[in-house]
Parts: C-alpha cells; sequence; structure tokens
C-alpha cells in the first residue's frame, strides 16, 4: 500500500532526495567509503557544504553581506544563540505559538525582553495584528509557522527594528525578503532534509556587538570564520539537505513552492469548511499552509479515533493532531503532493458518508 507521509517533522522528502543519499550512505562520490565515515576535510565533501551554501543563497536571493552556517543543535539550541549574539540591551518577541513562547524564554536569560503581542490566552488560535514595536529594541523575533496549532505569517512583517525569525516550518515554501532580517534560522526536518542540521543566515555586520564574552561555540562568528567547518558538522543530513535544494531549484524554486502550497491548502481546507463532521482550530486568514489543524466538530466527538483508523487503513500517516489541540494535523511541507492531499480528502468525504 501507499503511504503518505502527513507527519510534522521529521516529516515527507522528495523519493529522489531519499535514494540518491542513500547511494551515497552506501558508497560516496566512488570512494568506496560511505558518507557516514568520510571525513568532513575531505574536498568531496567540502564540495558538498559549497554547492549546499550556493544553493541557499540562490534559492532565497540573499544579498551580500550574510553568511549560510550549518549547524548542530536544532532550532531548540537557537533560541539561546540568538540572544547570545544580538540582544544588546532589549529584545522584542511576538509570542504566537509554543516555540515562540520558549524562543522568548531563553531570551531572558540574556537581557530585557518584551513581548508585543500574545494570543497564548486563546490557545493561539490567531497571530495577534495589531501591535507596537518598540524602536529602541535591537530586534524583533518572530516565528513565522506554528506547527502545533496550525497559524502562518506568509508575508515579511514591515517592522521599524531588524527582524529575527525562526522559519523553521516554512522557510523555502515561499519568497523571503532576507534584507529585512538580522537572522534566519530553521531546523532542517521540515522543508530543507532529515533531522539533524540547522540551518542559520545571519547579517555579518551585526555580529560581535552583544555586550558579553561568548563561548566560542556560541559565537557565530567563529563559524562563520570556520565556514559552519569549525567543529565535525553533520555530514549526512548536510548531504540529503543539498539533495533536497537541487530537487527545489529543479521543481521551479520558492515560487514554485508558494503555488504548490497554496494549491493543496486550500484543497484540504475547502473540505474541512464543507464537511459536516470536521472544523478547523484557527482563525481562517492564520490559517497556515504547512500545518493544517482541525478536529471533528462537537457532535461528533466520538468519531475521531475511528477516522484516524479509518484514514490510517488507507496509507496516511502522521494526521494526528498535537495533544495541545488535539484532533488532525495534516502537514503539507513542500514534498507532499496535490495526490497525497486529495487522498486524504477522499478519506473525509467517504467517512462521512459512513456516519
Amino acid at each position: 500500500m501507499k503511504k503518505y507521509n502527513f507527519n510534522p517533522g521529521p516529516s515527507m522528502l522528495p523519493r529522489e532526495v531519499i535514494e540518491n543519499t542513500a547511494k551515497q550512505i552506501l558508497n560516496f562520490n566512488g570512494s568506496g567509503l560511505s558518507l557516514m565515515e568520510v571525513s568532513h576535510r575531505s574536498s568531496d565533501f567540502q564540495a558538498v557544504v559549497d554547492e549546499s551554501e550556493s544553493l541557499i543563497k540562490e534559492l532565497l536571493d540573499i544579498p551580500a553581506g550574510y553568511s549560510v552556517l550549518f549547524l548542530g543543535g536544532g532550532a531548540s539550541t537557537q533560541f539561546m544563540e540568538i540572544p547570545a549574539n544580538f540582544l544588546i540591551k532589549k529584545a522584542a518577541y511576538l509570542n504566537t505559538g509554543n516555540w515562540a513562547n520558549k524562543a522568548e524564554k531563553e531570551a531572558k536569560l540574556f537581557g530585557d525582553v518584551v513581548e508585543v503581542a500574545s494570543s497564548k490566552a486563546d490557545n493561539y488560535t490567531y497571530i495577534p495584528k495589531k501591535f507596537d514595536i518598540p524602536t529602541d529594541a535591537d530586534y524583533l523575533h518572530i516565528t513565522t509557522n506554528n506547527t502545533i496549532y496550525g497559524t502562518e505569517l506568509r508575508k515579511d512583517l514591515d517592522s521599524p527594528i531588524p527582524l529575527i525569525a525562526d522559519m523553521s516550518s516554512d522557510i523555502m515554501s515561499r519568497p523571503v525578503d532576507v534584507s529585512k532580517y538580522d537572522a534566519i534560522y530553521a531546523g532542517a526536518q521540515k522543508n530543507l532534509a532529515m533531522a539533524g542540521v540547522t540551518l542559520v543566515i545571519v547579517k555579518d555586520d551585526k555580529l560581535g556587538r552583544a555586550p558579553r564574552e561568548l563561548p566560542t561555540m556560541v559565537d557565530y562568528r567563529t563559524h562563520v570564520k570556520k565556514g559552519s567547518m569549525f567543529n565535525t558538522p553533520p555530514v549526512v543530513p548536510i548531504y540529503s539537505l543539498m539533495e533536497t535544494m537541487k530537487w527545489l531549484k529543479k521543481e521551479g524554486g520558492v515560487k514554485e513552492m508558494d503555488r504548490r502550497a497554496k494549491e493543496r491548502a486550500k484543497i484540504l481546507y475547502d473540505e474541512i469548511d464543507r464537511n459536516k463532521l470536521f472544523r478547523g482550530t484557527v482563525q481562517k486568514e492564520d490559517r497556515s499552509l504547512m500545518n493544517i489543524c482541525f478536529v471533528m466538530n462537537d457532535d461528533y466527538k466520538d468519531l475521531e479515533k475511528p477516522f484516524l483508523d479509518f484514514a490510517t487503513a488507507r496509507g496516511i500517516v502522521g494526521v494526528k493532531g498535537h495533544r495541545s489541540v488535539g484532533g488532525f494535523r495534516a502537514s503539507c511541507y513542500n514534498a507532499m503532493t496535490v495526490e497525497g492531499v486529495n487522498t486524504l480528502v477522499k478519506a473525509m468525504k467517504d467517512f462521512e458518508a459512513e456516519h
């Protein structure tokens, strides 16, 4: 049976990325060595890092003056490294979900933090629209997509101060004006690669200003200077990232990914709004295109597990919602196909017909 992978992360990757990476795990560039055991100092692997960096810069149209880093530790480590490197006197945070809340908590360890707005009291069912951004803050931190609750900032904010963004779950799904940001970071396990590498894009002339001595590994300048090679990088995940970026470029780049994301989301949200068994969980204007969350209508709560079983029997994987929201979550990252979404919609229609 064909499987349709809606897992929120680690998530679906293009099949050719998996196959090409698997081949290199067996024999890297004809060397007779596995990609898992090749030296990260070798010229063959340096070429992988160089091409990955070049593709990221090309696909996101990154202007001069920014460095692209491939680090370990996941986005959660960046919750600490961002304020360590960028917080001078005060930082502003927009609290739109669980991960945004955690990032804000970490920043408070390094200085004054202003929460400009929050939708926490309403279980993050919307993204606050009207809020004041303190012009004396060093940066405004945003989380562009909220995987748990299913809200998304699909456009770059107009901000009087530089932006820093956690784009872990929607990077490469739309064009981004990188020049508006001091830093962008993203865990790879959604749209970039297999889990294990973290992408960081930093504006070079904003580094080294923080009034604190930083541990070597925390200082972004360490990794800029060494080209992400200060210590052993996550070799296999970086290779899978390169393969994913090659696939993305071949498929039409971020503009095409944006078009596909809108197409997939419309198909599924239209069915959620039509089907009497289901309802969406967030305000429509803030609906995520990456993580589509929905629950059973109140009159049909007892059908939640039967629907999960029904969907699983059709090869639909990973649609159980996060415990904070319940219900269902269909994660539709770049590699998800319209066929996969239509399969889920067909299951929803057929289940409705039975009940």
